[in-house]
């Protein structure tokens, strides 16, 4: 059952989505809010195709925590799931991306005209300070920027260090880091024809405030988000996230609770 409704849902979605890429050209001619809002009616009907063919809701928590003026979202990254859903998450966000997805024909048009931040992953020290150098007007226009520090989707379970590029955002733009912790992947995998039934958890931590030692910070974002994800991941079933300093005792408490 759950093969024959994820066939029914990449069917529609990538039939859905093509035509809109087509029929929504107009939407290049509109202001850039006016688009962004057409961009979120889009998403909504995807929410809508999940819902109604494969039964992927999701609850959010912790929107209190979200300040009112600009700053970064460090987003733990999953699957292509919570990629469509940020601009119904947060208000007008600017979601840095590789700068070769900018290059993809029509949907590259609509980034771009939405003011995305590209980076050239493969441009080592360039890349960051151009990543910086294009963040500031974001910065300035009071929209928040969303960055997935561990720079690429992370299956539930598994662990990949934090990038350098989040780091350095927190100590140039001087603007709080709220980590936005789920459990994605384990309803969209990663690479994945299936999707599975059950409901999505995005849940906002506290914000960490602009202006503490970038390691320290780095530290805390890490500890935080990798917790708070590992926290639904587990709670929804999922495997726990054994992380390379977590000591014996540690990692043989948590594959206990795995199994149990």
């Amino acid at each position: 059952m759950i093969w024959i409704r994820s066939l029914a849902f990449n069917i529609a979605f990538h039939l859905w989505t093509a035509l809109m890429c087509f029929a929504l050209l107009w939407m290049l001619l509109l202001p850039r809010p006016q688009m962004v809002a057409v961009v979120k009616w889009y998403l909504s009907t995807v929410g809508w195709l999940e819902r109604t063919l494969v039964g992927i809701r999701y609850e959010v928590r912790g929107r209190e925590n979200l300040p009112d003026g600009p700053f970064l979202l460090a987003a733990k990254h999953q699957s292509a799931w919570e990629t469509m859903k940020l601009h119904l998450l947060v208000k007008d966000p600017a979601i840095i991306l590789k700068r070769e997805l900018m290059w993809i024909p029509i949907w590259g048009w609509y980034a771009a005209k939405a003011k995305m931040i590209p980076v050239d992953r493969g441009a080592g020290g360039a890349a960051i300070k151009s990543l910086i150098r294009n963040s500031r007007p974001v910065r300035d226009e009071g929209r928040p920027i969303v960055i997935f520090p561990q720079g690429t989707r992370v299956a539930p379970g598994t662990y990949r260090p934090y990038r350098i590029g989040v780091g350095m955002l927190y100590d140039s733009l001087k603007i709080p880091i709220v980590p936005m912790a789920l459990n994605a992947g384990l309803y969209w995998p990663r690479r994945s024809f299936l999707k599975r039934p059950g409901t999505v958890v995005v849940e906002f931590l506290p914000p960490i405030p602009p202006g503490r030692p970038r390691a320290e910070a780095m530290r805390d974002l890490e500890e935080r988000l990798e917790s708070a994800s590992d926290r639904l991941v587990t709670a929804a079933g999922g495997p726990p996230t054994i992380r390379p300093q977590q000591d014996e005792p540690e990692r043989n408490k948590q594959a206990a609770t795995a199994v149990s």
